[in-house]
């Protein structure tokens, strides 16, 4: 049976816990049960053992950064998002139940996806077009919608066990309760905030996490100072406001990260966040400042449901 570059990585990432000297299981994954690792020796032709024990340095991670399933325009975007630094400060591993928000175009789903498949699960929460609140808004997720279904369905041997979950972003239901390790949105916050959904959203993730679950958020970052009323059209927000909007919905503040700041971005341009790539929505005299610009200075967020109310009353050190 032929194996793909991922399914190899994480079969030989398999064996190398088992036969691993220590019993602690790496950060974000956790140590395979011993018939996993029999299933995996099991199903694979001794020519993809002798694959598998080449790429035994390759973690899950590489493998997934890697695959040739991306699309070749999504890639270069790495030295902008960061998706292996930011997924370790969000502690995201193969082996959770994660639920991402609004996936858009898929970027991130090319990453997490493949990197459940198998061991975990991976949730794309999207908008019911029924729901939208004009036809205009229903017509744009109805095509972005089957677009990422595309997407997923043309390769099913790495996307195979993703799904969909179309939402009333005024009244949002992700899941049963409790049933999710991570939930992460990238670049989002501002859309609910224009349209008044931010605190249905927030609890919604809140009901959606297992206690002791973890929310990551990236999201475009106003200038030190500014007020939501004078940056909210801009596609900016306060930090500290969407701190807020979180710790209201009773999460609680881990950790903040620079790992997505852009000391470049002056956050004064003319159209907003848009101005900048990948929208790229300027004059074409200024493509090549707005290019040396790059993507926007981003805050980047940890949140933790709290294990009870006794946690949740436990003041911050």
């Amino acid at each position: 049976m032929r194996l793909t570059p991922l399914a190899l990585a994480l079969s030989a990432s398999l064996l190398l816990s088992a036969c691993g000297a220590s019993d602690t299981p790496a950060d974000g994954v956790n140590a395979a049960p011993a018939d996993a690792v029999a299933a995996a020796a099991d199903t694979t032709a001794p020519a993809a053992d002798e694959t598998a024990a080449r790429n035994a340095h390759l973690d899950p991670m590489d493998a997934v950064l890697a695959g040739d399933w991306r699309d070749p325009a999504n890639t270069p975007r790495d030295a902008w998002r960061h998706p292996r630094e930011t997924l370790a400060f969000f502690g995201v591993g193969p082996s959770q139940r994660i639920v991402e928000i609004s996936p858009g175009g898929g970027w991130y789903t090319e990453i997490l996806a493949p990197l459940a498949r198998g061991k975990g699960s991976y949730t794309g929460v999207i908008n019911d077009p029924a729901k939208a609140g004009s036809e205009r808004a229903t017509e744009y997720y109805a095509k972005n919608n089957q677009k990422l279904r595309d997407k997923l369905a043309t390769r099913a041997d790495v996307y195979g066990n993703a799904t969909l979950l179309e939402i009333d972003p005024k009244a949002p239901v992700i899941g049963e309760p409790g049933s999710a390790d991570v939930v992460l949105t990238f670049r989002n916050v501002h859309n609910w905030v224009n349209d008044g959904s931010e605190a249905a959203m927030f609890k919604a993730f809140f009901d959606a996490l297992r206690p002791g679950g973890v929310l990551g958020v990236v999201e475009h970052r106003a200038a030190a100072g500014k007020t939501l009323e004078e940056v909210k059209d801009s596609g900016y927000l306060p930090e500290d406001y969407v701190i807020g909007l979180a710790t209201a919905a009773g999460f609680v503040l881990e950790e903040k990260s620079e790992i997505n700041a852009n000391p470049a971005d002056t956050k004064d341009h003319p159209n907003g966040v848009w101005t900048l790539p990948p929208s790229n929505n300027h004059e074409e005299a200024d493509k090549a400042k707005y290019a040396a610009i790059g993507e926007s200075d981003r805050m980047t967020l940890r949140f933790v449901k709290p294990q009870g109310e006794a946690a949740a009353e436990t003041p911050a050190q």
